[in-house]
């Protein structure tokens, strides 16, 4: 199944690119751009449909230009890859030695205490 969230026009297969929502208080179509996540009240538009969209007599519709800066990855993105990376590449610390006064078959030392096992 395709994680691609697709134009919410009937029959309509094409990919979306605008999120369309109302404000009914103020008689205002907003048209922006995709929006992060699928809301329930929030209509998904391909660029097709954007292009064309009519609003109802005595509405507006404000068209929201995309951000040029926000495409991309932004410098937060990138320095959070490098930070994974790094992440990534640290070298595994080796386990640790178990000391034969530790041995569990003679009983588990803890600093001054001993917990001594049942024979």
């Amino acid at each position: 199944m395709s994680h691609a969230r697709r134009c919410s026009r009937t029959a309509c297969g094409r990919a979306a690119t605008a999120t369309l929502t109302y404000v009914y208080s103020d008689q205002t179509a907003v048209l922006g751009p995709l929006a992060l996540y699928a809301e329930p009240h929030a209509y998904d538009l391909c660029d097709q449909h954007s292009e064309r969209l009519s609003a109802p007599r005595g509405w507006e519709v404000l068209r929201l230009a995309p951000d040029p800066s926000a495409q991309g990855p932004s410098s937060d993105d990138l320095l959070a890859l490098a930070d994974a990376v790094r992440e990534a590449a640290r070298p595994v610390a080796p386990p640790p030695t178990i000391h034969p006064a530790d041995d569990p078959a003679k009983g588990v030392r803890r600093g001054h205490l001993r917990v001594l096992t049942t024979e």
